[in-house]
């Protein structure tokens, strides 16, 4: 949701204290230095999933002070995009793509009260309905399609998970936290060696900058970092096999998918699966 961060927005409460400070005390400097590195997007979400993307990581927040009940996404600052504005517009595609799925990984929920998790829940559930798939539910595309289920939605929040059976639970993200594109498929390939978890996982080859990789970095940005790392990460990505087996991928998640492939080289993934969705492809084009 990084492609509408709000370049008048607060930097959000769960940042540093010294971030906040110097954002407060010197905003011509450090606010644009905030936006650089925040943002991960530029697609909306209608072309992300024009795209192929079919995993969403919504980052959701209620903006201290706010007296109002509307919630946004966050990543270090505040979108202008509500949380129920983008809902609908994920349902307005899937109404035109009634085959496809998507899963809406709901987290961070920064400055959300429980009277805030239950405006949120009954949001989700009003929006969607019937396309939820309920958790009880074995989510074979088959299954799916029988059922009219296109959405499933992930809830980094157990207590309402185990309330409504709509939610399933946080999904794992592999999130290496590192600057460098050698140390990230180091990490990434530690974690496929003790194992896939048995349901819904993410390999995340996100990048992410630290304060010394900004300070040595001065007129960088997480796109320029993300770029420069795409052509080794791409290699990474055709080596990697869905499926079941222990060192297999399940969802690959990155920045700026709209560069070099990134979507497209990790659904070719799936013909190593079934060989005959490779000649359905070609026949598609």
């Amino acid at each position: 949701m990084t492609y509408c961060l709000d370049k008048n927005s607060g930097v959000s409460g769960n940042e540093l204290k010294l971030v906040k400070f110097l954002n407060k005390c010197m905003p011509c400097i450090v606010h644009p230095i905030i936006m650089k590195w925040s943002t991960t997007q530029v697609l909306t979400v209608t072309e992300q999933l024009e795209a192929g993307v079919r995993y969403l990581d919504f980052r959701i927040a209620h903006k201290a002070n706010d007296p109002s009940m509307n919630l946004y996404f966050v990543h270090m600052v505040y979108t202008t995009a509500t949380v129920q504005d983008i809902l609908w517009e994920v349902l307005s595609w899937l109404e035109t793509h009634p085959q496809e799925v998507v899963i809406l990984a709901c987290r961070n929920f920064d400055g959300l009260t429980k009277k805030l998790h239950c405006h949120l829940i009954a949001c989700i559930k009003e929006i969607f309905q019937c396309k939820l798939c309920p958790r009880n539910v074995v989510p074979t595309l088959r299954t799916m399609w029988q059922r009219g289920h296109q959405a499933i939605v992930s809830y980094e929040e157990d207590m309402e998970v185990e309330k409504h059976c709509e939610l399933w639970p946080a999904i794992p993200y592999w999130w290496g936290n590192k600057t460098a594109t050698r140390a990230l498929i180091q990490y990434l390939e530690h974690m496929k060696q003790t194992g896939r978890p048995e349901k819904f996982f993410v390999a995340g080859i996100n990048l992410t900058e630290n304060l010394r990789y900004i300070l040595v970095h001065p007129f960088g940005s997480l796109k320029k970092m993300t770029l420069q790392s795409l052509p080794c990460l791409k290699i990474w990505i055709k080596q990697q096999y869905p499926g079941p087996r222990k060192e297999c991928i399940n969802i690959i998640a990155g920045d700026f998918i709209g560069n070099n492939d990134f979507v497209k080289d990790v659904i070719e993934l799936n013909t190593k699966i079934n060989p005959s969705l490779h000649c359905q492809s070609k026949g598609n084009k």
